[in-house]
């Protein structure tokens, strides 16, 4: 077999897999049963488009993860996964959109071999990919079994970056400004929408110089007009406008990490409410930058955003930003801590947030967002280029 093309260092696996056991031991649990395909490729490296069927990784105290899921996909498990191949277990087709059985029921046997079947086990309970139904035969195959509740126990693992994971979200943000640019620099009336959207890929994946792009986790968001006042709508073929506003929230992707950013065109002159309005957000966002400081908190860069915003007399609720790093479809967030006002979770050196103060109005929407990198001292590194501004073509 050839040498696999691993992402990561050993050293960096044994690192995650330290951190995640000892989560494991604070919660009481003696395996968990780990289903978001960010978190099995954060402990094992496996990267497939399988996670449309069951699959997913067991952790214990001891010994290497394993790796289970559909035979088929069990074949890039051992191209892409760290451990041996007796650490990679593959179901048969015939568990695969079954009516008769359940994927489950194999998945039981494996964690019966493990002599876990009266164990304490983890399962993530509110995640895209465990469904009740899986979960229902799980718990009827493992009677003696208690299952607990491990919803982002890796997730949180994930938070501190390392300098190996760093290195790879400076990549991503540099396909990140290659891909704005395009958008900005192509944007003009008369362009369909999918047009753009399609030059936007292709910069993405293209990726920069021998920075390979890979699929982002959410595909490119350009509403324009009455469209920019929701936040995520996609595209469409219709042509842009002059007198509207275009918000573009994009993100370009090395080997699974992300590092999103947001800006606006407006195609013409763009009104005077809009523009006050930029004023406001721009130095709410520095002065979010400013409280980003180790040692502080989340809510402490949402309440400095807001505090600028209340003194121009602009309301705005909702969050204004979450962690990002390695991440699949449907979402580059990892859905543990948020930048909003009752979020006291402690900013760490390593810690990487995409910062998104978004104004969504009644008639426009107006986007500027930055991936934040949580530094050693003073405020947060933005590690995307772009220039922070309304872009305006006349």
């Amino acid at each position: 077999m050839t040498p696999k093309d691993l992402p990561f260092s050993r050293t960096e696996y044994d690192r995650r897999i330290a951190k995640t056991r000892a989560a494991m031991v604070a919660a009481g649990l003696d395996l968990i049963f780990v289903t978001d395909p960010s978190n099995q490729a954060w402990l094992t490296g496996y990267d497939g488009w399988s996670f449309y069927v069951h699959q997913g990784v067991l952790l214990g105290l001891e010994g290497d993860p394993i790796w289970w899921g559909r035979y088929m996909d069990s074949v890039g498990a051992n191209r892409t996964c760290w451990m041996a191949p007796s650490h990679v277990h593959g179901y048969g087709d015939e568990y695969v959109q079954s009516t008769e059985r359940h994927p489950m029921q194999d998945l039981a046997g494996h964690i019966k071999a493990l002599g876990a079947e009266g164990k304490r086990i983890g399962v993530e309970m509110e995640n895209y990919y465990y469904s009740a139904k899986a979960h229902a035969v799980l718990v009827e195959e493992l009677p003696g079994a208690t299952f607990c509740d491990a919803t982002a126990l890796v997730n949180w693992q994930r938070l501190v970056k390392s300098g190996e994971e760093i290195s790879f979200i400076r990549k991503a943000a540099r396909i990140t400004d290659k891909v704005i640019h395009t958008a900005l620099e192509r944007a003009e009336p008369g362009l369909r929408k999918n047009d753009l959207v399609a030059e936007i890929y292709h910069a993405g994946i293209k990726g920069v110089d021998d920075i390979w792009g890979d699929y982002p986790a959410i595909v490119p968001l350009t509403p324009s007009g009455l469209d920019a006042t929701a936040a995520h709508l996609t595209w469409n073929g219709a042509p842009m406008k002059s007198g509207e506003a275009t918000f573009f929230e994009l993100s370009g992707c090395y080997r699974r990490y992300h590092a999103p950013l947001s800006r606006t065109i407006f195609l013409g002159s763009p009104p005077a409410e809009m523009l006050a309005a930029e004023a406001a957000q721009l130095e709410g966002i520095a002065a979010g930058l400013e409280a980003a400081k180790t040692g502080n908190r989340t809510c402490d860069i949402a309440n400095a955003f807001m505090d600028v915003l209340a003194k121009h007399g602009i309301e705005r609720s909702g969050r204004m930003g979450y962690p990002i790093g390695l991440s699949y479809p449907p979402d580059w967030g990892e859905r543990t801590a948020s930048i909003r006002t009752e979020d006291t979770t402690v900013l760490e050196p390593g810690m990487t947030f995409h910062f998104m103060p978004a104004l969504w109005m009644d008639s426009w929407g107006l986007e500027t967002t930055e991936t934040i990198l949580i530094t050693e001292d003073g405020a947060a590194e933005p590690l995307c280029s772009v220039d922070r501004k309304l872009f305006v073509k006349p």
